[in-house]
């Protein structure tokens, strides 16, 4: 156990000690405007940038998995991916599901996410959770061989622009 941690970190070291950019580390993201995550996950998957998931990635932050290619994507044993419908404030401002949106949040997802989201009884008000064997099953842990390597032989990393791009998206949404 001592040995994985040693190495996952290791390569996360490495991954953001190199010269440029290329690595997005997510963690404790809550979500918020499907919008800004579209636009923000664009810009990544153009980029290049690799993303490192460790930590909560919840709501509109899981739309991660259907726009970066999943050969870009690594997950730690913290990794957790939480799923429910959209929704939108009503007139008095309560939430009220937004069929449109959650139809959008779908047709993004990949087919595996979507069979688990279906076994775990589909997107509704109440957040469902994927973690574990479930994540692992969809996305390769960050400490595989392969992702290592991946990370290895990335001459970039996660700039200090790019983190500000993503800290203002994370805090525009939490001034809600």
């Amino acid at each position: 156990m001592r040995y994985r941690e040693l190495a996952l970190s290791a390569a996360l070291l490495f991954a953001t000690a190199a010269p440029s950019s290329a690595t997005m580390l997510i963690s404790e993201d809550r979500g918020g405007q499907i919008g800004q995550y579209l636009q923000t996950f664009a810009a990544v998957r153009s980029s290049g940038e690799r993303v490192v998931i460790d930590g909560n990635c919840l709501s509109a932050c899981t739309l991660v998995l259907g726009m970066i290619p999943h050969d870009r994507i690594c997950v730690t044993p913290r990794a957790r991916l939480g799923f429910h419908a959209a929704w939108m404030p009503d007139v008095d401002g309560h939430p009220v599901t937004s069929p449109m949106g959650t139809q959008a949040l779908w047709k993004f997802y990949p087919n595996s996410v979507r069979r688990w989201i279906n076994r775990h009884g589909g997107l509704s008000r109440q957040m469902i959770y994927m973690q574990g064997r479930d994540l692992a099953a969809v996305l390769p842990s960050c400490n595989a061989p392969r992702t290592l390597q991946a990370h290895a032989r990335s001459h970039h990393r996660f700039s200090t622009a790019q983190a500000l791009r993503y800290q203002r998206a994370s805090a525009a949404r939490d001034s809600r």
